[in-house]
Formats: C-alpha cells, structure tokens, sequence
C-alpha cells in the first residue's frame, strides 16, 4: 500500500478535458475581452475643433472698435464614401440609360431605384 503512496497520482480523462475547456474558454474571453476593448477604443467620437475661450472685458473701457468677425458656419466635414457613392451611382443610371435593351421592364426600374438611392445619398452628403 505505501508503493502506491509514492507513486505521483496521475490525472484523469475528465480532469484532463476539465483542463482544456478552461484554458480554452480563458482564451475565448481575452479575446473578446481585448476585441471589445479596442472597438470601444476606435469607435470614440473624437473633438474636431478646440473650443474658443471666452474673451474676458478689458478693465478699462476702450473705444468701440469693431471686431473680426468669426466665421458663422464652419464647413461641412467632406464625406468622401458617400461622394464615391454618388459618382458610382450617377454612372449606373447613365449607363442603364443608354442599354439598348429593355430587360422586360427591369431596367426602368433599377433606374427609378437609383433616382431614390441617389436622393438619399445627396441628403446624406448634406448632413453635418
């Protein structure tokens, strides 16, 4: 009986397979884990301008000058999917357009699809 004693106890099947569950399930969440992270990383809205500071009054009242005028709208950011996209379509319908065949009435309507995607891919390059 102390021979077994001496002998190091080997693992069974199912501690084994215990094992490798949770070294792979310790895998699987660092992974989403960091994944997750990183898209929260990438996905903050970031700041496009400074903030201007308040000009503070001058303690002695100076005369009325006028001053330079700050520029009331700031341009609207380029959004150049979205230009890509308007181009692409453009070239769809002229070239829908000028098919020389009809396709059982398929492409008038693909062209009045891309009148509506045009429109609102026009309404989208116009939001800030």
């Amino acid at each position: 009986m102390e021979a077994k004693r001496l002998r190091p106890r080997r693992k069974s099947d199912e501690e084994e397979r215990m094992k490798r569950f949770l070294s792979f399930f310790f895998v699987i969440a660092v992974t989403v884990v960091l994944t997750l992270a990183f898209s929260a990383a990438v996905l903050q809205p970031r700041a496009t301008a400074a903030p201007v500071p308040a000009v503070a009054a001058p303690a002695v009242a100076a005369p009325a000058v006028a001053a330079p005028a700050v520029a009331a709208a700031t341009p609207m950011p380029p959004h150049p999917h979205i230009d890509e996209a308007l181009e692409a379509m453009h070239n769809a319908k002229h070239h829908l357009e000028t098919a020389e065949h009809d396709f059982h009435g398929h492409r008038v309507a693909a062209i009045k699809h891309l009148d509506q995607a045009i429109h609102e891919a026009e309404i989208c390059a116009a939001e800030p």
